[in-house]
């Protein structure tokens, strides 16, 4: 149960935090930060066993009834993401509360952060696919909260609506993937599943399946044509960009594929999507963030371009790709992470986030100098940084891939070139050259602000020099997970005279030439700005607007705001659906009913109708509802001579109330004749006698349909000897099924208190006023 403890713990501090900030204070962050730290060691503990083939599992019952349970498990590959998360994240959480300061809402961004570790946590250990899918929309939900943490501002709220509405849209793909798995499997864990992996790839519908989990994944982790909303994203604070869009939320959809893999790795659709759209989105964020200028910008389009590095590694498949992938993804982690602390502490310390206009701060800042320039060479792929040997891996499988080699090869070697520029961009333009002139005077940042970005750093550092620590371990062991078998392979600085060193050597040299010649290169890229009209992002908007627009005459057209036209639109919606399928499939026995009904039916049966007819004709309210009562009294007769005395009392019981109703409510009514124009009343008719014939063919149909009579008879019963009552119908509606029936209760209250509200407005203002003076 270790595992499910540290879920919980995650959300249970979530839900102190708002408390215990305001109690703690600015410490807040560093006591929030124990409990990540605490599952951090737990796992580091544990790696021995877990990497050596035993994984960790635990079981939590959710649904028993319907056979549905939390089910973790933690492997290599969970083990690599949830070290990140949990260690990533308690140093995020420390950095939030020295970033926000006495920040009113500073404890809750770290509630916020806390749901949305607990959320990534259950995603990456879950081993029930309901499960994870349960923790994927979390995270929907969690991102969307932090990255609207600043709600007063229209950017922000923009952002985050971005967000939620195309990770929430890939979120549905994955939904009717993981159904479509899960019937033809005959199960949702992953164990099952891989048991039945020769079942699922002989499905016709396996490449909708293919499909469906590659667009989850790839709006989740911002892949080309879904890449737009990360930028976007920036809208939020720094400790957030830091966390959900450099080592956890975007890649959680590589999570997702590299776990699928081993189910669905053999379909002819996934090398071809994953490595295609993750080259492209390679390129493509490379370019996109030479582009920029704005400091969270840059990293936040390079991070596009890390992540279609590793999907398409992920896509090439072989056992070099797939090593090479989860070292990069670490390195990734590290420096990414770190990089965009520097950019928060640079704000937060001069107050400018332009990179263009900032120079000279390494005087300022030593040590935070230190930690950007460590990470800067590590994104740039510069020994001896574990950057410099993902890198290498990579090009090494790139040029070792069984397809498509000699685009791979290209493609690669061009981004890195481009991310060698854009490291010096981010990392350490800023620091040199003579102080610029800033907002604020700079001045060194705070230890909370400062461990972050060093420890990752330092890591980067220590994690190449000593690869067998950690990073050989870790990156194997996510690999294994993938692969079936762990490669008997080990990561090193130093891999002799390679083409992947010389490629290495050209990327650098060009990238630092683009930095030196930057303004050159962004005029030259500034040429295909005329594409962002056309742009998926631009294709976003138009498509919201599109909706909005549909949405608003919708409104307009169906909330009117007369009760007439609701009923009227509710009755023909009903009448078009159950009625056109009644008629369509000829399923109305006309002949149904009552052989030799006795005169006692057939009087009721008149007055029912007489009474109806009434209703329709009396000129007076009082008439018409009488005329209603003794039609609602003949149908609860009725009951009683088809044999169901509970019924007829709870019909009765019914009919007598709804009278009273009536006549209270009625009488402050008009007369009817002012109501509507005799050609409306026409219309009205019409649509009552379609949609009565609708419900006597549907009754007909039930009539003639069979049952299962063993919930009735269960009732039945059951009713005297556990709910002590002979009328089943009462004792379904307040024993059986009592807190249904109390829910319904509470929201006719409600709404009740909300209509007396309405209609006494004046009073209810007045009363208002004469609290607030006293």
């Amino acid at each position: 149960m270790a595992i499910v403890t540290a879920v919980s713990a995650t959300f249970l501090l979530a839900a102190l935090a708002p408390w215990l900030g305001r109690v703690l204070g600015t410490r807040a962050g560093w006591i929030f930060a124990t409990v990540p730290a605490a599952i951090a060691v737990w796992l580091a503990t544990r790696a021995p066993a877990i990497l050596s083939g035993t994984p960790i599992e635990g079981r939590l019952a959710w649904a028993p009834s319907l056979g549905l349970e939390l089910a973790f498990s933690i492997d290599g590959l969970g083990l690599l993401f949830g070290l990140l998360i949990s260690g990533v994240g308690g140093l995020v959480l420390i950095y939030a509360g020295a970033y926000l300061g006495p920040h009113r809402h500073a404890s809750r961004l770290q509630s916020f952060l806390l749901v949305f570790m607990g959320s990534m946590l259950g995603v990456v250990w879950s081993e029930n696919l309901l499960g994870l899918f349960v923790f994927w929309e979390l995270t929907s939900i969690s991102s969307y909260l932090l990255i609207g943490f600043d709600h007063e501002r229209p950017a922000a709220r923009a952002a985050a609506l971005k967000a939620l509405l195309v990770t929430g849209g890939g979120g549905l793909c994955l939904l009717v993937a993981v159904l479509m798995l899960g019937s033809i499997g005959g199960s949702y864990d992953l164990g099952a599943l891989l048991d039945e992996r020769d079942t699922i790839l002989a499905s016709p519908w396996l490449g909708a399946i293919v499909v469906l989990v590659c667009l989850g994944a790839f709006t989740k982790s911002a892949q080309f044509p879904f890449h737009f909303w990360l930028p976007g994203a920036m809208e939020a604070p720094t400790p957030v960009s830091a966390y959900l869009h450099s080592s956890t939320m975007v890649k959680a959809g590589i999570f997702l594929l590299a776990r699928l893999d081993p189910l669905l790795g053999s379909a002819a659709w996934w090398g071809p999507l994953l490595t295609a759209f993750g080259a492209t989105t390679m390129v493509l964020g490379a370019v996109l963030a030479v582009r920029q200028t704005h400091l969270k910008r840059i990293l936040a389009y390079s991070t596009v371009s890390s992540l279609g590095i590793v999907t398409m590694a992920l896509g090439i498949g072989t056992e070099k790709a797939v090593v090479a992938g989860f070292a990069y993804l670490l390195a990734h982690a590290l420096f990414k992470g770190s990089l965009f602390m520097v950019a928060g502490a640079i704000d937060h310390g001069c107050g400018e986030k332009d990179a263009e206009r900032l120079g000279g701060l390494r005087r300022a800042m030593p040590a935070l100098f230190t930690a950007s320039l460590l990470a800067a060479l590590s994104m740039a792929g510069l020994p001896p940084l574990l950057g410099f040997i993902g890198k290498e891996l990579l090009l090494e499988a790139t040029l070792a891939a069984p397809t498509w080699t000699t685009a791979l090869v290209v493609a690669t070697t061009f981004a890195a070139a481009l991310t060698v520029t854009v490291a010096f961009l981010a990392g350490v333009r800023p620091f040199i050259g003579s102080l610029a002139e800033t907002p604020r005077t700079p001045h060194a940042p705070s230890p909370g602000l400062l461990l972050g970005p060093g420890l990752l750093a330092l890591l980067g550092l220590a994690a190449a020099v000593l690869p067998a620590t950690a990073a050989t371990p870790l990156a194997l062991g996510a690999a294994g997970a993938v692969l079936g078998d762990v490669p008997e392979k080990s990561l090193a600085l130093w891999h002799g005279l390679t083409p992947a060193l010389g490629l290495s050597a050209l990327a650098v040299a060009v990238g630092a030439g683009a930095y030196a010649g930057r303004r050159i290169v962004r005029s030259g890229l500034d040429r295909i700005g005329a594409l962002d009209r056309v742009g998926p992002e631009r294709l976003y908007g138009a498509a919201l607007k599109g909706l909005l627009a549909v949405a608003g005459g919708q409104t307009r057209l169906l909330q009117s705001g007369h009760l007439r036209s609701y009923v009227f639109i509710t009755l023909g919606t009903v009448v078009l659906l159950v009625g056109g399928t009644l008629w369509l499939r000829g399923a109305v026995p006309f002949d149904a009913g009552p052989e030799n009904p006795t005169w006692p039916e057939l009087l009721v049966g008149a007055v029912i109708v007489a009474g109806s007819i009434a209703t329709v004709l009396s000129r007076t309210r009082l008439a018409a509802i009488a005329a209603l009562g003794l039609a609602g009294y003949g149908l609860a007769i009725m009951f009683v001579l088809f044999g169901g005395p509970d019924l007829a009392m709870t019909q009765l019981a019914v009919e007598t109330l709804t009278v009273i109703i009536f006549v209270l409510i009625f009488r402050r009514l008009p007369q009817f004749r002012s109501f509507s124009t005799p050609l409306r009343r026409l219309a009205d008719g019409l649509v009552a006698l379609i949609a009565g014939l609708m419900v006597t063919g549907l009754v007909l149909v039930i009539a003639r349909t069979d049952t299962d009579p063993t919930l009735a008879r269960w009732f039945g019963d059951h009713s005297v000897p556990d709910a002590y009552g002979r009328n089943v119908v009462n004792v379904i509606l307040v024993d059986f099924r009592a807190m249904d029936t109390l829910g319904e209760i509470t929201v006719l209250a409600i709404a009740a208190i909300g209509v007396l509200a309405l209609l006494r407005p004046g009073r209810m203002r007045r009363r208002h006023r004469g609290r607030a003076v006293s």
